[in-house]
């Protein structure tokens, strides 16, 4: 048995010894290759002892392996389910998933598939999908939304995601969607990131959220200015990752509640541009990366804030 405790690996014949008791770090069970009836009555039968726990069903672009969802007949109580088959022609088999699934998640697959059949899941909270877009318009039913992560998707506009009155946290990666404009007239936003979206270039719409808490900006190179925060009376965190664009962060002073700061990749930021900050009468904590070490420390001394390791484990009301 592999014994990486984030995930459990599955393969046939399932052995005793792949039915261990889970680690309580556990997050996945998952497999990449063909199980025989007998093996998912003997999965089902253990996956039911962790409804909290992901299940997952992977293949590689060009092995042969799971070719339909069929198998989720057995499945009927999973609450957590993310599909990663590249080979994937459609999504017949997800009906057999119960109808209080909380969380789906549909990677990118060859052919265009349509997204009809999630319409099932009037009220799953957690919806990610990677480069699906035929019959995107189901999402206006998915009502009980409340966390949407769209990766490699171009939207002409966010109109799709207006029914969605529960949505609290938004994530566009890569594609094309340069329009956000809607951004304040959908839910409740309190988390918002936006990552390598071809074209975009003006933001300026953030400065409508009120209730934004966090802040996600990573690898817009047409972005050459951040937005007014004055409005943003909630916002907590921000992340610059990779903003080349980017040199006045002064608009930050105007985030009265801004605690913690991260800038990775920061090359483009002089220590001069950083010490705009010294000013906000809040910012706790902060992690700098700006290209060398000299200069990393030269900010760090004059900031006088606490030193973050990493920025992946924020805690998040």
């Amino acid at each position: 048995m592999e014994t990486y405790p984030f995930i459990r690996q599955i393969r046939s014949p399932i052995t005793e010894d792949q039915l261990q008791p889970l680690d309580s770090k556990c997050r996945v069970v998952q497999f990449d290759g063909p199980l025989t009836d007998m093996d998912h009555e003997k999965l089902a039968l253990f996956l039911k002892q962790y409804p909290d726990v992901s299940f997952r069903v992977y293949g590689f672009y060009n092995v042969d392996g799971v070719a339909d969802l069929s198998f989720l007949r057995f499945y009927p109580f999973v609450r957590n389910f993310q599909v990663d088959l590249f080979k994937l022609e459609s999504l017949d088999g997800i009906e057999h998933l119960s109808a209080d699934l909380e969380y789906l998640g549909i990677g990118q697959t060859k052919k265009k598939i349509s997204l009809k059949p999630i319409s099932l899941f009037r009220n799953i909270k957690e919806l990610y999908l990677e480069g699906h877009t035929k019959d995107i318009d189901v999402l206006k039913g998915l009502v009980g939304l409340e966390k949407l992560n769209l990766r490699s998707i171009t939207l002409k506009d966010l109109s799709v995601l207006l029914p969605l009155k529960k949505l609290w946290s938004l994530s566009l990666k890569l594609g094309g969607t340069k329009d956000i404009e809607l951004l304040p007239k959908i839910g409740n936003l309190k988390y918002l990131e936006l990552w390598m979206i071809r074209g975009l270039s003006d933001i300026n719409i953030i400065s409508e959220l009120t209730n934004l808490q966090f802040l996600f900006l990573q690898d817009l190179k047409n972005v050459k200015s951040l937005p007014d925060f004055s409005k943003c009376d909630s916002l907590k965190r921000i992340v610059l990752d990779n903003m080349k664009g980017l040199k006045d962060l002064s608009s930050l002073l105007n985030a009265k509640k801004l605690e913690d700061i991260v800038i990775v990749n920061g090359n483009n930021f002089s220590a001069e541009d950083i010490s705009c900050l010294k000013k906000h009468p809040k910012l706790k904590r902060g992690l700098l990366a700006l290209g060398n070490i000299k200069k990393n420390d030269k900010v760090k001394e004059f900031l006088g804030i606490e030193l973050l390791r990493n920025y992946t484990s924020f805690d998040f009301i």
